[in-house]
């Protein structure tokens, strides 16, 4: 494997960091995943912003700009043997003796790496996948995309465990979003979906839906969603880079709706594949000298 380490595309053998590096000893950094549709960047831009977001909120400096960024990104998608890929890149605070307070004068640590982009299967996407519940004990800020997964991980595990697909969370009665990825609801024929806090990831994927459900006519509604009302959802879908959007069809074992992927879904899943195939067919990357 080929990966990317502080401006220099080498084997994964060669790629070594310091044991003082503050993502290793505190988790201080943050990271982005871009899904890539043959050898194209799906959404590039939006994510480097949202990486500029977590940060600026993590007081991170960013070590390069989005042209740069993009400079290094596309090398390292040539370099892999495969077409569809997932592009993990992460920024930590760099390297410094052991002191909870930030370090002065360091640089970042930056470090890519790319793996085949998996997609659920379509049998998955074709019959829905189920999930398991829990509360939300995460810290309070979820809109960070921090590499301080640990809450994520044991939640995740949760599901793992039984076969599930994702683990929908709750806070103080109420949805947030999943352990991976974020939830959005049908009742009725409206799509609803929390709003967006520091609870909450601003998702990419997330946006995509939003934009193509207000682009061709699906109503839309943010509000605050009671447990109650996901569990007696007529749907429910998950969605993430890796997940695109994933029909669940039960929840803690009981059917949601009929048990079946809805009609919402079907219609919203054909859009946002047919986007992905417009992305894909036009080929074309974001300029490197912007």
């Amino acid at each position: 494997m080929t990966v990317f380490l502080n401006g220099k595309l080498l084997p994964i053998e060669q790629a070594t960091v310091s044991v003082l590096d503050r993502g290793f000893v505190f988790g201080d950094g943050v990271y982005e995943l871009v899904p890539v549709y043959s050898r194209v960047p799906f959404r590039l831009e939006e994510h480097l912003v949202r990486l500029e977001r977590s940060l600026g909120e993590a007081k991170i400096r960013n070590p390069y700009s989005r042209a740069q960024w993009r400079g290094h990104i596309y090398p390292l998608i040539d370099a892999q043997p495969f077409d569809d890929q997932g592009i993990y890149f992460q920024v930590t605070r760099g390297v410094a003796k052991r002191d909870h307070a930030f370090p002065k004068g360091v640089e970042p640590t930056v470090f890519m790496m790319s793996n085949p982009l998996v997609n659920p299967p379509q049998e998955q996407v074709e019959k829905g996948s189920a999930c398991v519940s829990a509360q939300d004990n995460r810290w309070l800020r979820c809109d960070i995309k921090s590499i301080s997964l640990i809450g994520n991980c044991l939640l995740r595990q949760l599901s793992a465990e039984v076969g599930a697909a994702e683990t929908i969370l709750f806070r103080d009665g109420k949805l947030t979003e999943a352990s991976a990825s974020n939830v959005f609801i049908v009742k009725r024929g409206v799509i609803q979906s929390p709003p967006q806090t520091n609870l909450i990831l601003p998702g990419v994927t997330y946006d995509v839906v939003v934009e193509l459900a207000r682009a061709n006519g699906l109503a839309l509604e943010f509000k605050d969603i009671p447990e109650a009302e996901v569990r007696t959802a007529d749907e429910i879908w998950v969605t993430s880079s890796s997940k695109e959007v994933l029909a669940i069809v039960e929840l803690d074992g009981k059917r949601i709706g009929d048990g079946r992927p809805g009609p919402v879904f079907r219609r919203l899943y054909q859009l946002y594949q047919e986007f992905k195939q417009k992305v894909m067919r036009a080929g074309k990357r974001e300029a490197v000298s912007a």
